[in-house]
C-alpha cells in the first residue's frame, strides 16, 4: 500500500502532484503527507511513543491544512522523506510492542490495542491509495497499483 500511493507521484509535474482535484482541495501530495502525519501520531502518541517528526496539535485552526497540503517550502523530496521516515518508525512500534499492547486515541476518547491501530490505518491507507487511483487516472489516464500493472 505504501509504495502504490508514493509510485502514483511518479513521473508527474510539481504542478500535478500539488494540483487540487476535488472541491476541498485533494491533492496527491497532500494525500502522502496526511498519510505520513496520521501514522506517526496513531504509532506514536496513541502508544506513548515520540513520533519521528512535529505534529500540529490535532484539531486546532489550521490543523486541516498543515496536515493535509504540502507547503511551498516542503518539496515533494521532504514529503516522500517524510513519508519514509515514518515507515521506519511505524515498523519499529509494530516490532517492539505486542499486538495487544495498550493505546488510547485522545481523539476518539477510546482505549485501543496495537491491533485495532493497525487494521485502522491499514483501511484507512487502502482508502486513500484509492483517493490516488482516482486522483493519478483524472490526471494523466494511469491505473493500476504499481508501474508493472499500469
Amino acid at each position: 500500500m505504501r509504495e502504490a500511493l508514493v509510485w502514483k507521484l511518479e513521473g508527474l509535474s510539481e504542478h500535478d502532484v500539488r494540483r487540487p482535484m476535488t472541491p476541498t482541495g485533494t491533492n496527491l501530495l497532500g494525500l502522502v503527507k496526511h498519510n505520513a502525519l496520521s501514522d506517526a501520531r496513531y504509532f506514536g502518541e496513541v502508544f506513548g511513543r515520540t513520533p519521528p517528526v512535529d505534529l500540529p496539535p490535532w484539531g486546532t485552526a489550521g490543523w486541516w491544512d498543515a496536515t493535509h497540503r504540502a507547503t511551498e517550502h516542503e518539496s515533494r523530496s521532504d514529503v516522500l522523506d517524510l513519508y519514509r521516515s515514518v515507515w521506519s518508525h511505524v515498523d519499529a512500534t509494530i516490532e517492539a510492542l505486542p499486538i495487544d499492547a495498550p493505546g488510547h486515541v485522545p481523539w476518539w476518547n477510546e482505549d485501543v490495542m496495537l491491533f485495532n491501530i493497525m487494521a485502522a490505518r491499514l483501511c484507512d491507507a487502502t482508502r486513500h491509495a484509492g483517493h490516488a487511483d482516482i486522483l493519478r487516472e483524472t490526471i494523466d489516464g494511469s491505473v493500476g497499483v504499481n508501474p508493472e500493472s499500469a
